[in-house]
């Protein structure tokens, strides 16, 4: 997968300038806000006494990235279905392990109570849980298959905000990264709904970017191409076999601390082997014509 850069994206550092307060239709409730005032800037190197949640947290890329947040002096939530591997890891980091289907709701609400119940606060919200769908939409289609990857890839990072927002509001702040995926910037033929779902992440996050800064939330999406984890299944010895690079973890990592430490939100930052971490640069799509 390559990404092709274009004109300047909707995202980026500059002060919201409104936002949505509820109300019927897709305007409606828009209110206007002043200048964002960021009151709790979480970076890399100001984690000591910081609390972070992560999801998909017992293996792969939120293990990694909970190691190093931990390294660093953060307060680890791990948040997993995987209570074997959860439950080690956080013996190993010193930190607390939650059971949490992120496709109920009430996981995450349990997962945001736990963090604030155990550490006092919130301050980052790591939204990586994920699976592959393991169908297709014709033959192969598989009702259950399609709920479950929408559940887990969407309705996750959906519930995930909903829940994070309150916790990071008492906090001052605070920043929500969520997994999406090369899948959601660029087609998948192979699996095309978990291409739907990752796109629908991109979207959210680009759509709350502004509106959340304006209250001390930042959020910005990570999209790694294929990276080493369970995720690829079987797939793995396909790409390897047609010499397709795949990410090592550890540069996964190294790019959500680059996201950390940028000043951007409703970024997406994609991580592409050979390539320089950064922001995709969307176009902006045409404008109405009187």
């Amino acid at each position: 997968m390559s990404a092709q850069a274009g004109a300047p994206g909707q995202g980026g550092t500059g002060a919201a300038t409104g936002g949505f307060a509820g109300g019927g239709g897709l305007l409606g409730g828009m209110v206007a806000q002043g200048p964002a005032e960021t009151f709790n800037v979480v970076r890399g190197d100001r984690l000591e006494g910081r609390v972070a949640l992560v999801t998909g947290g017992s293996n792969g890329i939120g293990a990694g990235v909970a190691r190093r947040l931990a390294e660093r002096g953060a307060g680890i939530v791990l948040a997993d279905i995987d209570d074997d591997a959860g439950k080690a890891l956080a013996d190993e980091l010193d930190a607390t392990f939650v059971h949490c289907d992120v496709s109920r709701l009430e996981d995450n609400e349990a997962a945001v109570a736990t963090a604030v119940e155990r550490y006092g606060r919130l301050d980052l919200a790591f939204l990586n849980a994920g699976i592959a769908s393991g169908c297709g939409l014709g033959e192969d289609f598989d009702l259950r298959r399609y709920r479950l990857a929408m559940g887990v890839n969407l309705d996750g990072v959906v519930f995930g905000v909903h829940a994070a927002i309150p916790a990071l509001l008492a906090t001052g702040g605070g920043t929500i990264v969520a997994t999406a995926s090369m899948a959601g910037i660029v087609g998948i033929p192979s699996d095309p709904i978990y291409a739907a779902n990752k796109h629908a992440v991109v979207g959210l996050v680009r759509s709350l970017g502004e509106d959340l800064q304006a209250r001390g939330i930042r959020v910005q999406g990570l999209c790694p191409s294929f990276a080493d984890t369970a995720i690829l299944g079987e797939g793995k010895e396909l790409l390897e076999q047609i010499g397709f690079p795949i990410l090592d973890v550890r540069t996964v990592v190294d790019a959500f601390f680059r996201l950390l430490d940028s000043d951007g939100t409703g970024e997406c930052w994609f991580v592409i082997p050979g390539r320089e971490i950064e922001p995709f640069a969307f176009r902006r799509a045409p404008g109405p014509r009187g």
